[in-house]
Parts: C-alpha cells; structure tokens; sequence
C-alpha cells in the first residue's frame, strides 16, 4: 500500500488514513479480547492482521507527523 501513497499528500488526508488505520487496529483488538476472533480468523491469520495494522498506522502516522515531525524516516 505505502507503493501507491502519492509523494505530495495534505495533511489532512494523511490524518485521516492514520486514524482510519488505527480504528482498524482497535478493532482487530477488540476482536483478541472478546474472543471474537475465532469466528473469522485462525490464531496466525489474527497476528498476521495485527501486525499489517500496527505497521500500516505507524506508517501514516510518521507521513502525518511529517519531514519534521518527531517519528520523521531517518533517510529524510
């Protein structure tokens, strides 16, 4: 996904997918602790989904934060 992320996006947007991408981290958490997860995913499919979550909102997180901002890319 972060291949298809334009190199000049507002920051409004890149907030946006930050917090969309964090509501589907809380979600796949919320599955864990309910129990839920075992209707929908096996044991290392759920991992495998939490990791793309956690990574994919970090990741809209530093390009929200910016060049400047304190989670910037070390190659900026």
């Amino acid at each position: 996904m972060s291949g298809q992320v334009p190199r000049c996006m507002s920051a409004e947007i890149t907030r946006a997918w930050r917090d969309l991408a964090e509501k589907r981290r809380a979600h796949l958490i919320e599955l864990y602790d309910s129990g839920r997860w075992k209707h929908y995913y096996t044991e290392e499919q759920l991992v495998v989904r939490m990791r793309e979550a956690i990574n994919l909102r970090d990741a809209w997180d530093r390009l929200a934060a910016g060049p400047r901002g304190p989670h910037a890319f070390a190659a900026e």
